[in-house]
């Protein structure tokens, strides 16, 4: 979760001070927003958490698809193992 107060700086700083937002994001695992001109344009992550992020998102789409499946199943929106090898024997 952002902090507005302590994770939105501006580019400019995060370029004089790297190693300093560097090691707070180790610290923290929060990215931080960077702004060009007072607007947010970065957003800058450690390593380790965008990750995470990654591994998260791809559980979360893979409960998706899990779920869309149950539902075609309750719909009977499914073919059995039979009528798919016919059909695919007719290609």
């Amino acid at each position: 979760m952002i902090d507005i107060v302590q994770d939105i700086d501006s580019l400019s700083n995060f370029k004089r001070n790297t190693a300093k937002f560097v090691k707070r994001m180790k610290k923290s695992g929060s990215p931080v927003v960077l702004t060009v001109n007072g607007k947010a344009q970065v957003i800058v992550q450690d390593a380790e958490s965008y990750q995470k992020m990654l591994e998260l998102l791809e559980r979360a789409e893979a409960i998706e698809g899990i779920r869309k499946g149950l539902d075609d199943v309750k719909k009977k929106r499914t073919k059995s193992l039979d009528e798919f090898e016919h059909k695919l024997n007719q290609i």
